[in-house]
């Protein structure tokens, strides 16, 4: 439908002013929220673990690597089924499954179930990226999708920052295999909601006129569904998944091996250890909604969209760098500065690449080019998960690793650069 089209029938008595795509914002970060904390409690029970299950950092690398490689083969399925159902089915059936499988850890109990628990759990989270993308790019002109999508994207930080909050308590009132099924629950409070108030822009009811079409008031896009092999070839799509295949590792390593890097370096108890990952994860919130209103900024200052994008993404590479002192320094205030500072600046990074889909493929494609990107993402991120173990196993500890950490953004915005100088939308025909 075009802006100069009738939005929508008279009978459904619109609201004279509307701003209804922020409560869809709203709903995306709570769906993130939940993802995050249903993932993140392992990481927080990793030590803890340790000495009820007896696994090593090597074992416990093959249990996050599972987790990874489910969530590659499922995000890799996860967008063409969102282009297929369409979002509103598409994300409730992917945080349905998810939730049953957030409450499987809770019955492991050794290093193979606990494996086999995390790999149906990245199964079923895979969905989420893709099926929020997609709705971000539904319900935003692309002006705001910057800033949208770091909002929802906050909703890791938030899930990250509850885990420290809420685990412990849930240790002591129902044990660690209570645990794991009172955070999985969570998804089907959110799913009740989710099916309550979504709709299609166009056919919403809450949604006026004005802001109709302020939604579709960029330029007229393709609706009939785009097969992935038209996306795969496509240069635009290898330049979003080569960042992502660099970047999302470091970021999840940070959720599964940081809680046991603050336990272990500096003799924490859970409990001792909650208010040092919160804080962490609370500066970095601030990251991702700078990050992604960063670009916004610059773009309505009159910078070109090529030029806004990758000027946020260079700000928040550099600003990366700093985290490869961390194994040096003595302090966990300044571990938790330098490891929070590179955190908000993966979350500014993350909110601009998580963009590139929607400012480069028309909406019926951006599901599946999420799902491209996430894929090779979690691919990474299970090479990263498999080599920490080994490589905190071996002489160096996690030196090289927050080595790594500190200069894999330059790399990524450089290839981005090169494979698509000037973000143009790709040709799909």
């Amino acid at each position: 439908m075009t802006p100069s089209a009738t939005p929508k029938p008279l009978s459904h008595n619109l609201p004279t002013v509307s701003h209804f795509r922020w409560t869809i914002c709203a709903l995306l970060f709570f769906a993130t929220v939940i993802a995050y904390v249903d993932r993140g409690v392992l990481g927080y029970l990793q030590y803890y673990l340790a000495g009820i299950i007896g696994w090593n950092s090597i074992q416990y690398g093959h249990i996050t690597a599972a987790f990874s490689v489910a969530y590659a083969i499922g995000i890799f399925c996860a967008g063409p089924i969102t282009d297929r159902l369409g979002t509103r089915y598409g994300l409730a059936l992917a945080i349905f499954v998810w939730s049953i499988a957030a409450m499987l850890p809770g019955a492991a109990y050794s290093v193979l179930t606990f494996g086999i628990a995390m790999f149906l759990l990245g199964l079923g989270e895979s969905a989420n990226f893709p099926a929020c993308i997609k709705t971000i790019a539904e319900w935003f002109p692309k002006r705001e999708r910057s800033l949208s999508t770091g909002i929802f994207n906050s909703g890791a930080n938030v899930g990250n920052i509850l885990v420290p909050l809420i685990v412990p308590v849930l240790v002591v009132t129902l044990g660690w295999r209570g645990s794991f099924v009172a955070c999985g629950s969570l998804g089907f409070v959110w799913l009740v909601f989710w099916l309550w108030l979504y709709r299609q822009p166009e056919s919403h009811k809450r949604v006026s006129a004005a802001e109709l079409a302020l939604i579709q008031s960029d330029p007229e896009e393709r609706t009939e569904r785009v097969p992935w092999m038209h996306v795969l070839p496509r240069k635009e799509t290898w330049a979003f998944a080569i960042a992502k295949f660099l970047t999302d590792p470091i970021w999840w390593f940070y959720l599964f091996w940081l809680p046991s890097y603050l336990q272990r370096t500096f003799h924490l108890s859970l409990g001792q250890s909650r208010s040092p990952v919160a804080i962490i994860y609370v500066i970095s919130i601030i990251g991702s909604v700078a990050g992604g209103g960063l670009s916004s900024i610059f773009v309505k200052r009159g910078m070109s969209l090529n030029g806004g994008r990758k000027l946020a993404m260079l700000i928040c590479a550099l600003c990366v760098v700093p985290v490869f002192y961390t194994p040096f320094v003595h302090s966990i205030w300044a571990v938790v500065g330098l490891i929070g500072l590179a955190a908000a600046a993966h979350q500014g990074w993350s909110a601009n690449v998580l963009t590139l889909p929607s400012d480069l493929f028309p909406a019926v494609a951006v599901g599946t080019v999420v799902g491209v990107g996430g894929m090779l993402g979690a691919v990474g991120n299970a090479l990263l998960q498999q080599g920490t173990g080994y490589i905190v196993a071996g002489t160096y500890g996690y030196v090289p690793v927050f080595i790594i950490a500190s200069s894999v953004y330059l790399v990524a915005l450089l290839i981005v650069h090169l494979i698509s100088p000037r973000l143009k939308p790709a040709n799909l025909e």
